[in-house]
């Protein structure tokens, strides 16, 4: 699993049925006004298991990420080549509806972005209701559940009616990870979801996500290195647009096989 440069493609013979992988990329080009973001990547993403994208600033990873739930052709000028298969699907097909892939495929993103108008219970309630669900009962549990999931329910279960901008910045964080969750994705990407927290709620997320990998598959782009290391089980690095190497986290830390990943782990440059 190495290249020297130009674009790296750990995958041979793809097989959409492949069982074991939840989400796999093929051959995704992605440009923005012509220019490629990311170069001809192929990636298969395990089913129940973390997958960390790093990399430099400006490598491609956010834009993999959001090529991943369709994200990417709502940017003026974007255009993809490639496929993206869940289960064995190509979500770029013209039967897919883009609205519903977005539901199996959540998203939350760098900067917490709790609806401002809104308690923390209908942040976390909005999905439900939007998609029709009118049970309250029903509406109750979800809440609960996925705020629990997001370790977030012990610290404002007496304050549900409380803005969801009321809260701190990790607490916000996870509230709009509970938002993701009530819509019951069953992929969940998530674009730096610590970078702008304090190290306290930077351990928080991280447990959680340690938690959620039992009924998700998570994709998480980081530049925090020591953090892939801790939440992630599946690596790859990425450069230039290009996917250099991927592998089991602890090879590509501990015997990457490429000169550059190695130097990029190792704090040469980045």
């Amino acid at each position: 699993m190495s290249t020297t440069e130009g674009t790296f493609s750990p995958l041979n013979n793809l097989t959409p049925s492949d069982s074991d992988y939840k989400l796999i990329a093929e051959n995704v080009i992605a440009k923005y006004n012509g220019v490629e973001a990311v170069k001809n990547v192929s990636i298969k993403f395990k089913n129940k298991a973390v997958t960390a994208l790093i990399g430099p600033s400006g490598c491609g990873k956010t834009t993999l990420l959001r090529c991943l739930n369709r994200m990417h052709e709502l940017t003026k000028g974007a255009s993809l080549t490639g496929r993206v298969l869940l289960d064995g699907e190509d979500l770029y097909s013209n039967e897919q509806n883009p609205i519903v892939l977005r539901r199996k495929i959540g998203m939350v993103f760098q900067k917490p972005n709790p609806f401002p108008t809104m308690s923390i219970y209908d942040n976390v309630a909005a999905g439900l209701k939007l998609n029709g669900l009118k049970n309250k009962t029903i509406i109750d549990e979800i809440v609960r559940s996925c705020l629990e999931m997001s370790y977030l329910w012990d610290e404002v279960k007496n304050d549900l009616k409380k803005p969801g901008m009321s809260l701190s910045g990790g607490q916000q964080q996870r509230l709009c990870i509970a938002r993701a969750l009530a819509i019951q994705p069953e992929v969940l990407l998530m674009d730096e979801p610590a970078s702008a927290l304090d190290p306290l709620a930077t351990q928080k997320i991280e447990e959680m996500i340690t938690e959620l990998k039992k009924e998700y598959t998570i994709i998480i782009v980081t530049h925090n290195m020591q953090q892939a290391m801790r939440v992630s089980d599946y690596t790859g690095f990425m450069y230039l647009g290009n996917l250099i190497e991927f592998g089991e986290t602890r090879q590509i830390f501990e015997n990457p096989k490429n000169e550059t990943t190695a130097k990029y782990v190792q704090g040469q440059f980045g």
